[in-house]
């Protein structure tokens, strides 16, 4: 029995939702920040520095993942029922392939919605992805 190729194995990320199988492949994924806040602490009798310590963390970025193919009918009918107001969190994953397909890295993100979606242009002479980009918020990152 031969093994159908993975149609999203040119390209170098994927995106799993929770409740769905990979929807997606994409070239380029920007937004993965984690950020944990510093408070500066002065202690008296202490003149030559000051105590530095970890403070809460916190997700500054969106999950900008660009230039991808998938399941546009699963990821548009999500966002489009984000924009009309019915706001459907999922966690996600996001992979790193390597060029065998293999995982190389994983993060995963809780409650994630997708906020902005960006088609491509359309030009019957090129053969642009299926969309441009789709911006996610998520509540922070869980362990794999």
């Amino acid at each position: 029995m031969s093994r159908l190729p993975d149609p999203y194995g040119s390209f170098r990320f994927s995106i799993e939702v929770t409740g769905e199988t990979t929807v997606g492949g994409f070239n380029e994924v920007s937004g993965l920040v984690f950020e944990t806040e510093v408070q500066t602490l002065r202690v008296g009798g202490i003149n030559n520095y000051e105590h530095q310590l970890p403070g809460p963390s916190k997700f500054p970025s969106r999950l900008v993942l660009k230039r991808g193919l998938g399941n546009i009918t699963f990821l548009w009918t999500w966002y489009r029922s984000v924009s009309q107001g019915e706001i459907k969190r999922k966690n996600i994953t996001i992979k790193l392939k390597d060029e065998n397909g293999g995982d190389l890295m994983t993060w995963g993100f809780k409650d994630a919605c997708p906020v902005k979606w960006t088609g491509p242009d359309l030009r019957a002479s090129n053969s642009a992805v299926a969309f441009e980009s789709l911006e996610l918020v998520h509540r922070g990152y869980f362990a794999l």
